[in-house]
């Protein structure tokens, strides 16, 4: 890996723990202001393999530069130029928000200004003045990544930080770490949430086993599977022999609420629905990360 504009290089790292290989020879490299996904059920692997680029953990071999540099043993040069928002998060007891972050910033040496937009930043200036404790999951893991930004790094590592929020909360994340991008940075986000990933991620590596199965793209994992879209109709609205039959249809079956229809050429296949007038309440399933997962395991995907 030669790319001068790398902000991280990952070369053949490995990792076990016994007779468990955590990480088993992983390497890629991650541009400058490049979102970045690790993606993969738990027990994949990923959790080792940022805490190894983050210089939490040496890896048994391999090679880590990041931003240039070796994170490991832990270099003190790096640590004003990363920040880390980890999947169990600590805060200082009884203090507010603003309390919270205008102590990182301290820590950091910068100015209480900074912490102040930080709040604005991830949508907490009006729970400037309510404890941590008093805050909702959605925010307190808003707040953690302000503590983790607010330092002014040049990459953010989040591990599963939209884990356990409910929907509402993952998309208010999700605007935060766009914002965030906007800003210039790189961002390394491990997930098993793999519909967010699709949305947010530049490039995604899915692992499992220690392994990277793949990385590319999004979109061009999900061109690569060449899989069939799928159209759904309410069950009764057309007999599962006529839509066998339907210019288009691949195959057709049908479950207790729905006639789907699977095809490689849905534009003849809509056309046919249309002259039939059955188009109300239709759906349109194209393949995503998850069809992906599966193609490359061979398993139901396991969050």
């Amino acid at each position: 890996m030669t790319d001068t504009t790398a902000a991280i290089e990952v070369e053949d790292i490995r990792k076990s723990y016994g007779d468990l290989r955590a990480v088993d020879g992983v390497s890629f490299s991650v541009a400058e202001g490049e979102f970045f996904g690790i993606l993969g059920p738990n027990g994949a692997g990923k959790t080792t393999t940022l805490e190894i680029i983050e210089g939490l953990r040496e890896p048994d071999s391999g090679h880590v530069r990041l931003l240039g540099e070796n994170p490991f043993p832990r270099n003190p040069g790096l640590l004003p130029r990363i920040g880390v928002q980890l999947q169990a998060s600590a805060f200082f007891e009884k203090l507010t928000a603003r309390e919270q972050l205008e102590t990182f910033a301290a820590l950091y040496g910068v100015d209480g200004e900074r912490a102040r937009e930080m709040l604005d930043l991830v949508g907490l200036a009006e729970k400037a003045d309510t404890r941590e404790e008093k805050l909702s999951g959605g925010q307190r893991q808003r707040l953690s990544i302000a503590c983790a930004l607010v330092h002014d790094p040049d990459i953010l590592f989040l591990d599963e930080p939209t884990a356990a929020l409910d929907p509402q909360a993952r998309r208010n994340l999700w605007d935060v770490l766009r914002a965030i991008q906007e800003r210039g940075k790189t961002i390394v986000y491990t997930t098993h949430y793999l519909d967010e990933a699709e949305i947010l991620c530049d490039r995604v590596a899915i692992m499992d086993h220690g392994r990277v199965l793949a990385l590319d793209p999004p979109a061009s994992l999900i061109r690569g599977l060449d899989a069939p879209t799928r159209v759904s109709l309410e069950r009764g609205t057309l007999g599962i022999d006529d839509a066998r039959v339907l210019a288009g249809a691949d195959d057709a079956h049908e479950d207790e609420q729905s006639l789907t229809i699977t095809t490689r050429t849905p534009a003849p296949l809509l056309s046919a629905l249309a002259e039939r007038g059955t188009l109300d309440g239709l759906q349109v399933r194209t393949a995503t990360l998850e069809d992906v997962f599966l193609s490359l395991t061979g398993r139901e995907y396991r969050a």
